[in-house]
């Protein structure tokens, strides 16, 4: 119910036939602009702050456009940008293109697509921060457009890497440095090939084909994400027509893709290639840790091993909230998790389950819902579930006042009135995550509490949340987490301030090699937790007992078995630069507390 802002959305395709083959066989001239929409779309709920597209075509002579970028920003971007590029392509391949080259004419030669969502991590905001980003040259293999699902832990080293060597990139973040870096290493790699041909003996545009015909795309990526700690997916394209998606070497952020004698795709999503494509889940491919699609001028196509892999840790969150649970195995995944927690649920209510409803919030639970449901009736019990909250459409108000505000924002759910019997029945809510807390203090609790329960058990499919995420996630700072306060309120009331500074001192002395945060947790069970975190969120003038039950770490695991990583919960970060980051959080935290005292 706490929307989290979070990891972007990636999608790339590459035609391999002649464009009039597509408009033959499917009978319009905007069948890879119709596929690009489509697994956008499809890919929605990964970025809603701004969208971007960028193309390449193989066939512009000199002197004409050949690579074309558009973005814009706001929830309806994506409509927004392909109203713009598609309007004047005719549909109908039997239709001639408008005589001079407009935006949809030189759209419709393209054989190279790629788009982007935003979901903003850093705070940053307006256009110039929508990818793709563009790097022009005159020479076409030195032309690069870049996107990516990405947040770089140790962005500061790069930047010092690039300045040492000269450079000056225009702005500071992870996006315009990795496209420098980036863009440097080719660079050297088109020099690379223009001696080589020099060698061979060739002269004027026989050096350029040559150097067109022969770029080395692994060779880039080695020499540029050997830098990088981080959690990433990134994509581009070269004015030559390369085209490429690499993944980190953690897998921490997810890719997937498809290949047939028409296209190349990929995306972030698996059911995003199903759909848009028609084809089952055994045609689309995980790429791996490391590994990088690289797609050449000519069409053909390889696995790379860029980086050596390491620690397999892909994202639980990814399985939990973040991914389509449309996916055949995210939905069996969410399924197990809300069954594995019948027996805590049970406990919570006293077996009582002829007097308790079931219900859920929001509906990205629903699918550990029905698993927690399932989970009851495979035991025996006939379960009573209603629709107990409902989400309205997000207010918008005039008030400036924050009481008055926030008054209003306390309305954005409602409940079914009657759904329960007052004071006789439990009303156990299932959610997919409780990060911060603030929405079930303003509101939830509030408006089921007027429905009378006689105790209220919140459920939530994830374990407690305890730790920032560096790799993507809106998530930086550990006060805003419900369960780090709790524990922090603990530590107080129990005088235990020699464990604060021996941790802020740790923290601060020793960054990189242990996650030193972890140790302020340790003296406390969950349940512990679980009680101060009720009695922090606890409306003035509720009734309802509340009590709170979190999905286990071993429960996680053995519902998600193939994405370890979980980071967000047991602050094992898999990366040295996620532990830094941690430790820091940590000592900022005290140092901000220290300056408002």
């Amino acid at each position: 119910m706490e929307q989290l802002k979070h990891e972007c959305g990636v999608a790339m395709i590459r035609l391999l036939k002649p464009l009039d083959y597509y408009g033959q066989k499917y009978g319009t001239n905007r069948y890879g602009l119709n596929k690009l929409y489509l697994m956008m779309e499809k890919q929605h709920n990964r970025g809603q702050e701004g969208a971007g597209i960028a193309s390449v075509s193989l066939d512009k002579e000199p002197g004409r456009e050949y690579m074309f970028r558009e973005k814009a920003e706001g929830k309806d971007a994506i409509t927004e940008i392909f109203r713009r590029v598609a309007s004047t392509i005719p549909s109908s391949c039997h239709q001639a293109p408008s005589p001079s080259e407009g935006l949809g004419e030189a759209w419709s030669t393209c054989q190279l697509l790629m788009g982007h969502l935003r979901y903003s991590t850093t705070g940053k905001s307006g256009l110039q921060y929508v990818h793709p980003f563009l790097r022009r040259n005159n020479w076409r293999a030195k032309n690069l457009c870049l996107c990516g699902n990405f947040n770089m832990t140790n962005i500061d080293e790069v930047f010092r890497f690039l300045t040492a060597q000269g450079q000056s990139p225009r702005i500071y973040g992870d996006s315009y440095i990795t496209l420098e870096l980036m863009g440097h290493r080719l660079d050297r790699e088109v020099e690379r090939l223009y001696n080589e041909a020099m060698g061979k003996g060739l002269e004027g545009l026989d050096i350029t084909h040559y150097i067109d015909e022969h770029v080395e795309m692994a060779n880039v990526l080695r020499t540029t994400m050997q830098h990088y700690d981080g959690g990433y997916v990134m994509c581009g394209l070269t004015g030559s027509g390369e085209m490429f998606s690499v993944r980190d070497p953690w897998g921490i952020r997810p890719a997937f893709y498809y290949r047939d004698d028409e296209i190349i795709a990929v995306a972030s999503e698996r059911p995003v290639l199903q759909t848009t494509f028609d084809i089952q889940a055994e045609d689309v491919h995980e790429l791996m840790p490391g590994q990088a699609l690289i797609v050449h001028q000519n069409g053909t196509s390889q696995l790379e091993q860029i980086m050596p892999a390491q620690r397999f840790s892909a994202c639980s969150f990814e399985r939990i909230y973040f991914s389509r649970g449309s996916d055949r195995d995210i939905y069996q995944e969410r399924k197990r998790l809300g069954e594995q927690l019948t027996p805590a649920i049970l406990k919570a209510i006293d077996n009582d389950v002829a007097n308790t409803v079931f219900s859920y919030i929001p509906n990205t639970a629903e699918v550990a819902y029905y698993g927690m449901t399932d989970g009851f009736r495979r035991q025996g019990y006939s379960v009573r579930t209603e629709k107990v909250v409902w989400k309205d459409i997000k207010l918008r108000t005039f008030i400036a006042d924050n009481s008055e505000r926030n008054d209003l924002a306390a309305h954005v759910y409602d409940i079914s009135y009657g759904s329960l019997r007052p004071y006789e029945d439990n009303l156990v809510i299932i959610d997919d995550s409780i990060v911060r807390g603030t929405t079930l203090k303003e509101s939830i609790f509030k408006i089921l509490d007027r429905l009378h329960p006689k105790k209220i058990v919140m459920v939530s499919s994830s374990p407690q949340i305890r730790y920032p995420d560096y790799y993507g996630i809106d998530m930086a700072r550990l006060e805003e987490f419900c369960a780090f306060r709790a524990t922090m309120a603990l530590i107080e009331e129990r005088g235990m301030w020699q464990l604060v500074n021996d941790t802020y001192l740790a923290c601060k002395h020793n960054l990189q090699t242990e996650n030193h945060v972890r140790a302020l947790y340790e003296p406390f069970t969950v349940e512990e937790i679980n009680r101060k975190i009720v009695e922090m969120l606890r409306p003035k003038g509720m009734k309802a007992p509340v009590e709170l039950v979190f999905q286990s770490i071993e429960g996680l695991h053995e519902a998600c078995p193939n994405h370890p990583g979980d980071w967000y919960f047991t602050g094992h970060y898999p990366t040295p630069g996620g532990t830094r980051l941690c430790n820091a959080a940590f000592v900022n935290y005290i140092d901000n507390k220290q300056k408002k005292r």
